[in-house]
């Protein structure tokens, strides 16, 4: 009997359409084809798991469990928690057929919508369930890196010599891209930094540069994110006189002054490096005419009166020459009408000043001269 007359008649099945049996090299799907297809996606899912490394796998296996993961995470040490956390912020999306096949004890749980994604977020939030508040932080911190929106913003808070250090060892096409996706200035104290030949042949490359496709770029940056910046977060210490000598800007001035004059006695040494790296008020003088305009536009002028108050003649001539005339006697007669003013109600008016020029040079307004700075600015 023809597949045809094995069908059934219309009138017997008013409600549907006859079916159409599979015709040889018509459209439709036949079970080898069905079989093919699924042993492909086994052989995709198989070659993805095995691209995973442990801590991936494990990442993956407690992101899935949720709140069920807790007596695991209680008997991970820190490096096990590190490592892992880790690999779960870089996770990104991972298909629920790789999810099913590490873990098959919970594959009815997790069939269908049983694709977990891994990031920052989602790894703060998990970590914060089982773990006390500081441990989180330390180790949120860490696995954060570089500030930064992006890889390139964050890329743009790494030492150039730092930078550099990495990218000498990767192909100069490589770099190319790198260099031509962050700041042009930090691209050129990069260069500068990187061995002359290598540096002369990233630029070469550079100027020869074509768009990049997505998919390259995407990879580029992946790379960065699991090789560069996980190793860099692990391992890259602030310098101590940098960190102290921001502690030391966060002091009143008679704390600062105590501290450095016992510090002096002790290890003069270390007292000249940190009052090098230190920016105190003093140093706003080194602004640029269009810095110290931009500066005024920002600082509440009651503020900016009592800071002056306290100021030499330099540090007020320097601010009045930048405002109208008729500003700059306003100003003058708030001065005078102040009478006598606290020295720490001065100190802390000077102090919101130099924390207001540090945000304006962070984000590009301004220009700062490093405390203890010798540069000099060419007109």
């Amino acid at each position: 009997m023809s597949k045809a007359a094995a069908l059934p008649k219309p009138s017997d099945t008013p409600d549907a359409a006859p079916a159409e049996a599979p015709q040889a090299g018509g459209g439709g799907l036949t079970r080898e084809d069905t079989h093919n297809d699924t042993n492909r996606r086994i052989q995709e899912t198989i070659v993805a798991v095995k691209a995973l490394n442990g801590a991936e796998k494990s990442a993956i296996l407690l992101l899935a469990l949720g709140e069920d993961a807790k007596p695991v995470w209680d008997r991970l040490d820190d490096d096990e928690l590190r490592e892992i956390s880790g690999a779960m912020s870089n996770l990104g999306p991972v298909k629920a057929e790789t999810v099913e096949y590490l873990i098959k004890d919970f594959v009815n749980r997790l069939s269908g919508s049983g694709a977990v994604t891994g990031s920052y977020d989602q790894t703060h939030r998990l970590l914060t369930q089982f773990l006390p508040q500081d441990k989180v932080d330390a180790l949120m911190e860490e696995l954060r890196g570089p500030a930064g929106r992006t890889m390139w913003d964050k890329l743009a808070n790494v030492n150039e010599q730092v930078l550099a250090n990495y990218l000498k060892n990767e192909y100069p096409q490589t770099v190319s891209v790198i260099l031509s996706k962050i700041k042009t200035d930090h691209s050129a104290r990069v260069l500068t930094a990187l061995p002359p030949e290598f540096a002369l042949e990233v630029i070469q490359r550079m100027l020869r540069m074509e768009p990049v496709q997505r998919d390259i770029l995407e990879k580029i940056e992946s790379t960065l994110r699991t090789e560069f910046m996980t190793n860099l977060a692990r391992t890259s210490k602030r310098d101590s006189h940098e960190q102290m000598a921001a502690i030391f800007n966060n002091f009143d001035r008679q704390t600062e002054g105590r501290f450095m004059s016992l510090l002096e006695d002790k290890n003069r040494d270390a007292a000249d490096r940190i009052r090098s790296l230190m920016f105190v008020f003093e140093d706003l003088s080194k602004l640029d005419p269009g810095g110290v305009q931009t500066l005024l536009r920002s600082i509440d002028k009651d503020k900016l009166g009592l800071a002056l108050k306290g100021a030499n003649d330099e540090m007020r001539n320097l601010f009045m020459s930048n405002m109208s005339e008729r500003a700059a006697k306003l100003m003058r007669d708030d001065m005078a009408a102040m009478g006598p003013v606290k020295l720490k109600d001065v100190e802390a008016a000077q102090q919101e000043m130099v924390v207001v020029a540090k945000a304006l040079a962070d984000r590009g307004e301004i220009m700062l001269a490093e405390g203890g700075g010798e540069e000099e600015l060419i007109y």
